[in-house]
């Protein structure tokens, strides 16, 4: 028995380092794809910086302040290796002001992990009211369609959640502040969040964006439970015990939601990645001080290492949501460990 129980352990163990080293050279080769695209941006940085006041010579300071004008594989590791030790290097604005100023270096001022760490805690706070609504609710309903499908409740359920997937984020941001904040004054419109708020009151700022993001991703989560219930209620066990007399809703929560716990788990994992990576537009409209927001002014004033830093975080995330997905759906069912 014990050494069953430790071959299962290192199979494990060894399935969880192979997806570990997957993910991570995955996230190599999107950093690349990411310098690549970040840097292809059109314009130029200095002439932004300068404006009306800009010459060769004042830009070239500034390049050479940056970094720009160093050959480009040179800056890509040079990013990744400061990278992977959580030094994400210095904004451009930052360090450009100081060149321009001719006050000398500007490395030390304005570091993009100073940015964004107020701006990833805001995020992480919205992500974690959205799924703390979306993840029950979006199981509870699923759980009932799958229970009373075919009926009314089945197709108001549905016809509701193909709505809200089908409309794009600031539209659905929209229609909760024309409801919530407009003709029915409950939440405020806009999520100024700021350092020293209480929890009430910061939760208050963040339910609305919050809502927004409980409708669009609670859709998928939904449909995806119902459809793996429905799959497994014709199975024989399943018929076995309804012909044993167990009530409908203990068949399914205590028979069936175990064996389909396996794609339920990969749905709510991208969907929490979604609240992560997909905050963009929905931050943007309710101005929520998030990672979302700090990515859009990066991308309006051409800050490249802001950029490329949200844009790896938002890689990141994805990534590791899959990868404890992927683990937790081997260990909620053991035939995934042995694949033939």
């Amino acid at each position: 028995i014990i050494t069953g129980g430790c071959e299962k352990v290192g199979s494990l163990l060894r399935i969880v380092g192979q997806r570990l080293a997957l993910g991570f050279l995955t996230l190599v080769v999107v950093s690349f794809v990411i310098f690549v695209a970040v840097n292809a941006m059109p314009g130029d940085f200095a002439q932004a910086i300068l404006g009306q006041g800009y010459t060769e010579e004042a830009g070239d300071a500034i390049r050479k302040e940056v970094g720009l004008d160093k050959p480009y594989f040179v800056r890509y590791f040079s990013w990744l290796g400061a990278a992977l030790q959580g030094d994400f290097g210095t904004s451009f604005a930052q360090a450009s002001f100081t060149a321009y100023a001719g006050t000398g270096t500007g490395s030390g001022l304005g570091t993009v992990a100073a940015q964004l760490a107020p701006r990833f805690e805001n995020t992480m706070f919205l992500a974690t009211v959205a799924a703390t609504i979306a993840v029950p609710v979006s199981l509870v309903l699923g759980l009932l369609a799958a229970l009373y499908r075919n009926t009314i409740f089945d197709r108001v359920v549905n016809i509701f959640t193909l709505s809200s997937i089908s409309s794009p984020e600031f539209f659905m941001a929209y229609i909760l502040i024309l409801l919530l904040a407009v003709l029915n004054p409950l939440l405020p419109s806009l999520s100024n969040i700021f350092d020293g708020m209480s929890f009430a009151d910061r939760l208050n700022r963040t339910l609305l964006p919050a809502l927004t993001l409980t409708l669009i991703v609670t859709a998928h989560m939904m449909r995806m439970t119902r459809a793996a219930i429905i799959n497994l209620l014709a199975s024989p066990y399943i018929e076995m015990a309804r012909l044993k007399g167990i009530s409908p809703m203990r068949v399914i929560v205590v028979h069936a939601l175990p064996n389909a716990l396996a794609p339920i788990i990969n749905v709510v994992a991208l969907n929490l990645a979604y609240l992560i990576t997909g905050v963009v537009v929905v931050e943007v409209v309710f101005v929520y001080p998030g990672i979302g927001q700090l990515f859009v002014d990066a991308v309006k004033n051409r800050d490249i290492p802001v950029v490329q830093a949200c844009c790896l975080i938002f890689a990141g995330a994805y990534i590791l949501l899959n990868l404890t997905a992927d683990v937790m759906s081997i260990l909620s069912n053991p035939r995934l460990r042995h694949p033939k």
